[in-house]
């Protein structure tokens, strides 16, 4: 039996709750909110769609993100692997990731809602560096939440915000990483949102969120429209992204849906499938059916409905849920799902990097090692990966994981340099 696929929710829902099916999303928030969602509600259908806002959101797109971003034929992978393997190097946007469209966007929005005030959560810092870029460029106070976790281990993001003009919120309950964020941001929201406006960085939340991410980072399933008509003609075969909550691969796929191609996404495998060591959670079928920071859908969580902690290398695929029109399109059997282990996200990194010259995001490299998977399955097919960011905001944790002595040697003299420098700067000052 066929089901209805839903491109867009209906009532804030995507899918219907009927023949063994369910009706994932909604607007489960505290009613101190409600007011808030309604003012967001009629901005999306009233602001969003028009050809002014969309005008000057395509200008921004070209002028300032840099849009659009190339699709790369990867010649020498595509010889080894005995496929043809294409590239959509989103990492080559401003800022370094996919981020940027959404946050670009959302600021922009804010501004015709008369907002002053922007809030965001981030996990890899991708996200709350694209905003606080987006609020710089169109002049908005940007306060970002981050797990403590994640400030330790995406550094460079953290530093970039700042120098950007954000205030970087630590927040240091939880488990410290995405999922605490998000539940951080939204109290936040909760105490003052006449002048705020909340950033919502992926394709969850409650209603319309989802359909607001998955809109604005569609632009790159538009724009490989045009791109793959370039390189063969029809569309790819297999298309695979990374899934964390689901902005980039929705973004991915959005204008294939209603094709034959086969869509895969790929989640964070972590160190295996042990509880607390992953988040794989539809792959791994390790997920439930909760509500949780305001919408349903699935989630690594026990029986009584709490969020598990979830482990992953990738600060952005480390998050307990995936967004409601992702376990829609699982659920109807449009999307499969597999995951990645660190270390072959890590292999995957360094095969592609020797091979192609690409220095991926370890969110990115999990896409990749599911296209290395899949290649060993298939002959002579078209496969599209989507590179959703780039590898440079990820050193802190890649050296340390791929030449552990010498990233310990490197620091330690970047340690005693600054400590002479202070040294002598103290000795001359005194003199």
């Amino acid at each position: 039996m066929k089901h209805k696929m839903f491109l867009e929710s209906k009532k804030g829902f995507f899918g219907e709750s009927k023949d063994g099916l369910n009706a994932f999303g909604g607007q489960y928030m505290p009613e101190i909110l409600y007011s808030a969602l309604k003012e967001l509600e009629k901005a999306y259908k009233n602001i969003l769609k028009t050809r002014d806002f969309k005008q000057e959101l395509s200008l921004l797109y070209r002028d300032f993100v840099g849009r659009p971003t190339p699709l790369i034929y990867a010649k020498n992978v595509s010889k080894l692997l005995h496929n043809e393997i294409y590239l959509k190097f989103e990492g080559l946007a401003n800022t370094g990731a996919h981020k940027i469209n959404n946050a670009i966007g959302q600021v922009l929005l804010a501004k015709k809602m008369g907002k002053t005030r922007i809030i965001a959560e981030t996990g890899a810092g991708q996200h709350g560096l694209a905003t606080a870029a987006a609020c710089a460029k169109l002049g908005m106070e940007c306060v970002v939440f981050m797990g403590a976790r994640d400030i330790k281990r995406q550094f460079p993001n953290v530093f970039n915000m700042e120098l950007l003009g954000a205030e970087v919120v630590s927040v240091e309950s939880g488990s410290q990483t995405l999922k605490d964020a998000v539940n951080e941001a939204l109290r936040e929201w909760s105490k003052e949102s006449k002048n705020t406006f909340y950033v919502l960085g992926s394709t969850l939340g409650p209603y319309p969120y989802p359909d607001i991410v998955r809109e604005f980072q569609s632009i790159i399933s538009k724009e490989l429209k045009a791109q793959t008509k370039e390189f063969f003609k029809g569309n790819p075969d297999i298309m695979i992204a990374c899934v964390g909550g689901g902005s980039n691969s929705l973004g991915f796929f959005s204008h294939f849906l209603k094709s034959q191609v086969r869509l895969i996404g790929v989640e964070a495998g972590g160190l295996g499938k042990e509880t607390g060591k992953n988040a794989a959670r539809m792959s791994n079928k390790n997920a439930n059916l909760c509500i949780a920071q305001g919408y349903k859908s699935y989630f690594l969580s026990d029986e009584y409905g709490n969020l598990l902690e979830t482990y992953s290398i990738s600060a952005g695929l480390d998050y307990a849920g995936i967004g409601p029109q992702l376990a829609h399109l699982k659920e109807i059997g449009r999307v499969e799902f597999l995951s990645a282990l660190d270390s072959e996200a890590l292999e995957a990194l360094q095969f592609f990097a020797k091979h192609e010259g690409i220095l991926a995001a370890l969110e990115s490299s999990h896409a990749l090692a599911g296209a290395l998977k899949i290649a060993k399955e298939v002959k002579n097919k078209k496969i599209l990966v989507n590179i959703s960011g780039r590898g440079d905001k990820d050193i802190f944790i890649t050296a340390k994981a791929l030449q552990k002595e010498r990233w310990a040697e490197f620091l330690q003299q970047e340690i005693q340099e600054m400590q002479s420098a202070e040294s002598k700067s103290t000795k001359g000052s005194k003199e």
